[in-house]
């Protein structure tokens, strides 16, 4: 104990002097190596700017230093770069034109491999063959389109279960749903659980896994600080990386006795088929896939207990916060403009009828205005306004300047959908402009054309679950309307300008709304 006090008072002691030295022979990275312009820097330390920024306030760090430095530009941690991009040619040059050399992802740092298996997992491998394989797998054994329809009755089933739960709010507080959020959260876990676990668990277990992974998503962003000297920090944060280790032990004491369960559906079946009663009850699932993979660069070995968690987390995680959050910004524009609200229903109205009990999925495609209002809702308020960091496997040229192997790659999402040069009032919600005449007609987000906008990211790591997520939106969002008008309660703004980062960025006030029962 003594001697790791020690050591903490000697680097700490070690930093001050480096800090007080530095000061007198401040320089600027203007123009060093030919890197991107950036702010000034400290030998060694870098830009201070990382060491008391939080994630909430680095986005108008970085907006003003793209006002003053262009389109590109540079912060140094300690030895490493970070370069960010906030204009959509530029993401486009690089995620697409280029899109090889800037497919990879940067090393995880020693002190965070564990949480994510030493990067076994499809959003941080490394552009190589492993990250295909899982790729690959996800995409061909789930988010095929024929795969997903097979999970049809799973989203009717999680649609029961969200009105009722809506219902149930709204009665037991005269008519005002105060936690529509949180509903919708644990919904659409019901709905990724019976996808990745392939059963409908009952709900204290569905809770198990939600309370898990939320307290484990939310925690993460605490983890920045093992990025500078991780040895060192781990011993100064103590005490965090210890939650951070016991966060993980819990998700593996939820999450492992369920593979050992499928493991064991998985040999009956084999052995002997499923009974009627199983056919029922179990459906195909991500899990079921993974268990069948193996890795040929490493012996043609299966995944680990460990890997196999992550994926699952990783699953879980990515096909729920980003839902949830959109829809939320969604709803909450459409309870600040009615108008915009009465006609996405008249829309539905005109194609399913007064009578039909819910949307189908085979009629969203014949509800333009649906899919308008996703969209803006995906263009003004993103959930993610950066993509993962990305990094090149060589030494490029980007817009005249050198972006040297092993740099992290930022891409601000939210930036590049409300540039003022593509989108006229860009802060305004207004569906319109993805209708016939407008700006955005026949906007490719995939963004293989051109980026007007990346929710979902562009190019060779662009999120394998887009279609899935589109899908989801439009669902949820058209039997929502259908089922209820949803109203501002009297009194109460609902200001969606203000956002706040958790995992994904939030609405600062979550939504509360008064609901009036379209059918009775």
């Amino acid at each position: 104990m003594m001697l790791n006090w020690l050591l903490i008072s000697t680097t700490t002691l070690f930093i001050i002097i480096i800090i007080i030295i530095s000061t007198i022979f401040i320089f600027k990275t203007l123009n060093n190596g030919g890197l991107p312009p950036g702010p000034t820097a400290i030998p060694i330390i870098g830009n201070l700017h990382w060491l008391w920024s939080s994630p909430p306030t680095i986005e108008p760090l970085l907006r003003d230093l793209h006002a003053r430095l262009g389109p590109i530009v540079t912060l140094r941690i300690g030895s490493t770069c970070a370069i960010f991009i906030s204009d959509r040619h530029l993401a486009h040059d690089a995620l697409i034109t280029h899109g090889a050399v800037f497919a990879d992802r940067p090393p995880a740092l020693p002190a965070t491999r564990v949480f994510n298996s030493n990067q076994h997992n499809i959003s941080s491998a490394s552009y190589g063959p492993l990250w295909r394989l899982l790729r690959r797998n996800l995409i061909s054994e789930i988010l095929h389109p024929s795969r997903v329809k097979l999970f049809s009755n799973g989203r009717q089933w999680v649609l029961n279960i969200l009105i009722s739960k809506i219902r149930a709010s709204a009665e037991a507080n005269n008519g005002v749903v105060l936690d529509f959020k949180q509903n919708l959260q644990f919904s659409m876990f019901c709905l990724l659980v019976l996808m990745c676990f392939g059963e409908k668990l009952d709900e204290n277990a569905i809770r198990d896994i939600e309370t898990v992974e939320r307290n484990w998503l939310l925690y993460f962003n605490k983890l920045t600080v093992f990025a500078f000297v991780p040895r060192i920090s781990k011993l100064i944060f103590r005490k965090r990386w210890n939650t951070a280790m016991d966060l993980r032990q819990k998700q593996k004491d939820i999450i492992i006795p369920l593979i050992r369960t499928r493991e064991k559906h998985k040999e009956k079946q084999n052995k002997q088929g499923w009974g009627d009663d199983e056919k029922e009850r179990f459906v195909y699932s991500y899990l079921d896939s993974l268990l069948d993979i193996k890795i040929p660069e490493d012996g043609d070995r299966k995944l680990t207990d460990d890997e196999l968690v992550t994926l699952c987390s990783e699953f879980l995680t990515g096909g729920i916060d980003t839902t949830v959050t959109a829809l939320e910004w969604i709803m909450a524009n459409l309870v600040k403009q009615p108008e915009i609200q009465a006609k996405l229903f008249d829309e539905i109205q005109g194609v399913v009828g007064s009578e039909a009990e819910e949307v189908k999925e085979e009629e969203l495609h014949k509800m333009p205005y649906l899919k308008a209002v996703v969209l803006e809702g995906l263009r003004r308020h993103p959930p993610g306004h950066f993509v993962l960091p990305h990094t090149v496997t060589e030494d490029v040229m980007l817009n005249g300047y050198v972006i040297p192997k092993g740099a992290s790659v930022n891409f601000m999402v939210a930036e590049m959908g409300r540039d003022e040069k593509v989108w006229e009032n860009p802060m305004e919600f207004r569906p319109e402009r993805f209708m016939e005449g407008g700006e955005g007609e026949g906007v490719d987000i995939t963004g293989n054309k051109e980026i007007k906008m990346m929710p979902f990211g562009a190019g060779r790591r662009i999120c394998a679950g887009v279609g899935l997520a589109m899908l989801h939106l439009e669902y949820f969002l058209a039997n929502l309307i259908k089922e209820f008008e949803w109203k501002a309660i009297n009194g109460e703004d609902i200001d969606v300008n203000q956002e706040i980062l958790e995992f994904t960025t939030v609405i600062k006030t979550t939504l509360r709304a008064r609901i009036i029962r379209r059918r009775i």
